[in-house]
């Protein structure tokens, strides 16, 4: 079997919070609180959940953009988390990142040319200043952009080439892996499918894995191959695109499901509605995260974790959840994969 390039263990993440007189600890955010998972070469990973669920934060710990809590982080079979900066350095040009606001990431008291060029000459990527100059050039090909483009500033140009800028810059380093933070979500729908486009043609063309962090289900399902769930912190569900999307295992995709626009003109979805609000992070429930909010918790539910394991699925395997009411009987669980069954039949 492969190795993957990337493989997350139990990640954990916890703020602390300060008050009182002297400033003390009073307590966490338990950001991210027990994540694992992992992405195999040219293989897009989506992480997906609502906002504050922990999927930005994921992607800067990776990043090692601030300390651990706990967990390990291995690229390429090398344990990353625990490496000192100056060992470490080296191989960030394996990661590159593409953040939400393509304006904002990008320094506007510099040209394109010195931006794209900047992580060239960090890692000494090339020889001479002509080297250099092709490589920028290529870097602006790949993203669609013309070459004599590099000599404006970032306010000329429209959100969407601002974003192909950031992508390119991503690449400037050849990385094997490129954490995309909610990368299309502050661009116009048009731009988006553009932007997805070429993040899929170059993942084809140069082998990129890629970390794809959304709560956009639609511009999920177009363009992964599997799919992670977040939920307070933790990982519930994790399972190939067309498992996931066709016959969920856990309450809460299934609720996410729920909500994506029908492509179908008259097309019926019951929507599920989740009652209660998301609970604090810095006072998680106990038992299963998210039973005060679902509609088919019973009393095991609100006292036992439930682990992340693998379900019955009648479209494949690598479908693991973190349910309850996978133990029960079939004719007791609501997710048991009928709606999965009946689709495979169909197909």
């Amino acid at each position: 079997m492969t190795q993957p390039i990337l493989q997350v263990n139990d990640l954990k993440k916890h703020f602390p919070l300060k008050g009182g007189f002297f400033g003390g600890t009073t307590g966490y955010v338990y950001a991210v609180d027990g994540v694992s998972f992992d992405i195999a070469r040219g293989e897009t990973l989506s992480l997906v959940g609502e906002s504050g669920c922990g999927k930005s934060t994921v992607g800067k710990a990776l990043l090692r953009l601030f300390p651990l809590t706990g967990g390990q982080v291995i690229l390429d079979g090398q344990r990353i988390d625990d490496m000192p900066a100056g060992t470490l350095r080296p191989l960030r040009r394996r990661m590159g990142v593409v953040f939400q606001d393509p304006f904002s990431s990008l320094n506007p008291r510099m040209r394109v040319r010195d931006i794209l060029a900047e992580p060239i000459r960090n890692f000494s990527l090339a020889r001479d200043a002509s080297e250099l100059e092709q490589r920028v050039a290529g870097l602006m090909d790949k993203v669609r952009l013309p070459r004599d483009a590099v000599n404006r500033w970032p306010h000329e140009f429209s959100g969407g080439q601002r974003q192909r800028i950031c992508i390119a810059r991503a690449l400037a380093a050849d990385p094997d892996l490129i954490i995309c933070d909610e990368a299309v979500s502050a661009l116009d729908v048009s731009v988006k499918a553009q932007i997805v486009n070429l993040l899929q043609d170059l993942q084809r063309e140069l082998g990129l894995a890629l970390l794809f962090i959304s709560h956009d289900l639609a511009i999920v399902e177009h363009m992964t191959h599997r799919v992670a769930v977040m939920y307070l912190g933790k990982i519930v569900e994790v399972a190939p695109k067309r498992s996931l999307f066709a016959a969920p295992k856990h309450p809460y995709t299934e609720a996410l499901l729920s909500a994506v626009p029908v492509p179908e003109p008259g097309a019926a979805r019951e929507r599920i509605i989740l009652k209660g609000d998301v609970p604090s992070p810095i006072n998680p429930p106990k038992g299963c995260r998210f039973h005060t909010r679902c509609p088919y918790a019973f009393d095991r539910c609100r006292v036992e974790e439930p682990p992340l394991r693998p379900v019955a699925d009648a479209l494949g395997a690598g479908h693991i959840a973190a349910c309850h009411l996978h133990d029960r009987p079939a004719a007791e669980n609501p997710l048991a994969g009928a709606k999965g069954a009946a689709l495979l039949a169909v197909a």
